[in-house]
């Protein structure tokens, strides 16, 4: 009845089954549990609420008229919140009530928060909210990424959110950004552009103002949304169609361009030397074609079975391997060496896989190289139990932030326009990817410092 007069929803169990049952029905803010009950007791129900997965952290005031020390000692192992005992004082009753109710529902919203806070920090957009005189005053990690700030920068230092946007980027449309922080006229969406470079395609960012509710001094909270693939897929499906067509369809023009010149006149026209050289073109051509077709059937096909039913790749031979591939593709600047292994170290990638990954490496470091002659050096290391690192850096030129993100992507080639001259498919390091991550190892590219070059690091497990 007491209860009742403060607006209190009420359920009610007549033993400690019945209990049990209904609070997994209605998952109760406040459990009053008396401890003297037949069958079950108390102190039974108390433990069996605080190891159910969803009841274990609902409050539980228990209503007792043992007044020992023993008893209650016995309540808080069962895990007990408070204690009241009989006769009981009403209003007593009704402030513990109230108390624990209010402290239960901080705890909850301490909890939402923490739980929100680590979404926000682990979100993939950038979350920003700024004061009413523009001024920043929390960013995501995402948020700090984008405009190249540190936790401590922010701490240190009060920044300003269109002065940043306007050092890091230029505001597009204008006219939309024209009358920031209103809303733009039409809702015509709000972009952050950095245009593109020789080695990196243009960079967007679309920021929102969210519909949320704004505390004391704050006039909203910012979205940034990487849409850079959004506003490229067009032209991207394009240059792709364009590039495989290029690709394929070229090296077909030399054979049959050639082949055809040859059937028509080579009896007639053409001396020896027009022939080989229309015969050396066609070759040419039909070999870059075998080359093109074999390494999409290689990567859609084959690629499955380079980690099963062969003999695992030992270490000492790591230094052979890599001499054999640095004579077959002319190399003359490779080393390779080992650092902290064992000589019967054996990677749990097959030869066939290792060999596959190694030629892709040595064969991408001599294809960007501004003079196809890199120096190139191969280091295996075994500094953590149970894990091989290779490494395999090279003196070529360095990758834009956006090249190192997309290396690992089927037929992405660090290519600026995606012309299609850029030998092979870009297949190779989505293959290195795919060998390594279908074992349970893990890919890592960056350039060197200092440079010039790039590094892959591959980290594998051990057989």
């Amino acid at each position: 009845m007491l209860l009742l007069e403060e607006g209190y929803q009420l359920h009610f169990a007549d033993n400690g089954p019945d209990a049990l049952s209904k609070a997994m029905k209605v998952v109760p803010d406040l459990i009053l549990l008396d401890v003297m009950m037949p069958g079950m007791d108390g102190f039974e129900v108390c433990r069996r609420l605080r190891t159910h997965q969803i009841l274990a952290e609902v409050p539980i005031l228990m209503l007792t008229a043992l007044n020992d020390r023993k008893s209650r000692l016995q309540g808080i192992t069962a895990g007990a919140d408070d204690f009241i005992s009989k006769p009981f004082d009403l209003m007593e009753l009704k402030m513990r009530v109230q108390s624990i109710m209010r402290l239960n529902r901080y705890r909850r919203l301490l909890v939402e928060r923490v739980r929100f806070r680590w979404v926000v920090d682990n979100a993939e957009e950038g979350y920003l909210i700024v004061d009413e005189e523009g001024i920043i005053v929390y960013a995501n990690p995402r948020a700090r990424f984008y405009f190249g700030l540190s936790e401590s920068d922010m701490s240190m230092v009060k920044f300003s959110f269109l002065e940043l946007a306007q050092g890091h980027y230029h505001c597009e449309p204008q006219e939309a950004w024209a009358n920031w922080p209103a809303p733009p006229i039409g809702n015509v969406p709000r972009y952050l552009v950095r245009p593109e470079t020789e080695n990196a395609r243009s960079f967007w960012l679309q920021v929102d103002i969210l519909n949320l509710p704004a505390g004391p001094g704050v006039i909203g909270t910012l979205r940034l949304r990487d849409v850079t693939d959004r506003m490229n897929t067009l032209r991207d499906m394009r240059s792709f169609n364009a590039s495989i067509t290029h690709k394929l369809l070229t090296p077909l023009v030399h054979m049959t361009g050639n082949l055809e010149l040859l059937a028509k006149y080579y009896r007639t026209e053409m001396s020896n030397p027009d022939i080989a050289e229309l015969f050396e073109v066609a070759h040419s051509g039909s070999l870059r074609l075998k080359q093109e077709i074999n390494e999409i059937i290689q990567y859609t096909r084959n690629l499955p079975l380079l980690t099963k039913g062969e003999e695992a790749f030992h270490l000492e031979a790591l230094a052979s391997t890599v001499e054999a591939l640095a004579a077959e593709l002319t190399l003359d600047k490779v080393h390779a060496s080992c650092e902290g292994c064992a000589a019967d170290t054996r990677a749990v990638l097959s030869n066939r896989a290792t060999t596959l990954i190694l030629t892709e490496l040595l064969e991408n470091a001599q294809k960007f190289h501004p003079q196809h002659t890199p120096t190139v050096e191969v280091v295996a290391s075994c500094q953590t139990p149970g894990e091989l690192c290779l490494r395999v850096a090279n003196d070529g030129p360095a990758l834009s932030p956006e090249q190192l993100v997309q290396v690992w992507t089927p037929y992405y080639q660090a290519e600026k326009h995606f012309t299609g001259e850029v030998l092979g498919m870009g297949l190779g390091l989505t293959m290195v990817s795919t060998l390594v991550w279908s074992v349970g190892g893990t890919c890592r590219i960056y350039n060197r410092s200092p440079g010039p070059g790039v590094e892959v690091e591959l980290k594998l497990p051990l057989a």
